[in-house]
């Protein structure tokens, strides 16, 4: 018998594949963080300066969060819009792996990095595609409807973030020359894709104004923002001050932090209001 369609459900697939993946993205955030001189011989590739390896781990810190998110998940709308983030990040990834594939260690790391680069974006989107009729596309019992001043900040947000992104990817020249720190055609692409994050997830409010369905997906985006603004401390003697993508980059870093913190307790409070004005049942 099949299951009826719009039951806000989080498939056993969807949950088993999330929880295959948090061990990887944990060990590789750990290995980025705790051995940034060291990635040559204890990650895929050799990873100068560290800032650079600093910010592939802060988007792996916020993977994390969404991953175990996904697989305590009671209700699939809730995290939906994370996979197709996943999927071009991903699949970024394995683009650039397959260009520069003479940049590379040959290690266990990089074995490792192959089998998950080539399987991840294909079976997330699978994932993706399968869960897809189970949105009800109503909100929670008690949910909030983001405003669309917001909505319209944060999607102009992800729009910038995504064409830089592309603009990384595709012309990495462009990086090596102006970006805020010294990058290679790799890390050029690497920091492309993971600015792409924060377009992918942000343009799902195009069309989607439930707080619930964004409210575990902008955690794990403060969580990365908090990571590359505590990394932009740690590597600061890597930063070229006489660029002028610098003092933007880092302003936009900090800015950004703020916004996404102030608009996630706005939201939260707002749904602690909207709690207790539910009648309770007796």
């Amino acid at each position: 018998m099949t299951e009826p369609r719009g039951d806000d459900r989080v498939l056993p697939l969807t949950r088993w594949v999330a929880i295959a993946i948090v061990p990887f993205l944990a060990v590789a955030a750990f290995l980025l963080f705790a051995f940034p001189e060291r990635t040559g011989e204890l990650f895929a590739w050799p990873i100068a300066p560290p800032l650079s390896a600093f910010l592939l781990a802060s988007a792996y810190v916020g993977g994390i969060w969404f991953f175990i998110r996904v697989a305590l998940a009671r209700r699939w709308h809730r995290v939906k819009h994370g996979f197709p983030a996943v999927v071009v990040f991903a699949g970024a990834l394995l683009v650039a792996t397959l260009l520069h594939l003479d940049r590379f260690s040959q290690n266990l790391s990089f074995a490792v990095w192959m089998v998950l680069y080539v399987t991840t974006p294909f079976l997330v989107a699978v994932v993706a595609i399968i869960q897809r009729p189970h949105d009800p596309r109503t909100p929670d019992p008690v949910d909030v409807v983001i405003p669309a001043r917001w909505r319209v900040a944060l999607v102009a947000i992800g729009a910038a973030a995504l064409t830089v992104g592309a603009v990384l990817f595709v012309v990495p020249a462009l990086g090596v020359e102006l970006w805020a720190w010294e990058l290679t055609p790799l890390t050029a692409r690497v920091t492309g894709a993971v600015l792409s994050l924060t377009g992918v997830v942000n343009a799902g409010l195009v069309w989607d104004s439930r707080w619930s369905a964004f409210r575990i997906l902008f955690q794990a985006q403060l969580l990365s923002l908090l990571a590359i603004a505590v990394s932009l401390v740690g590597g600061r003697d890597a930063l070229l001050w006489d660029r002028p993508m610098t003092p933007v980059f880092v302003v936009l870093i900090a800015g950004a932090l703020v916004l996404y913190a102030v608009f996630t307790l706005r939201c939260e409070a707002l749904t602690r209001r909207a709690a207790a004005s539910v009648p309770s049942r007796v």
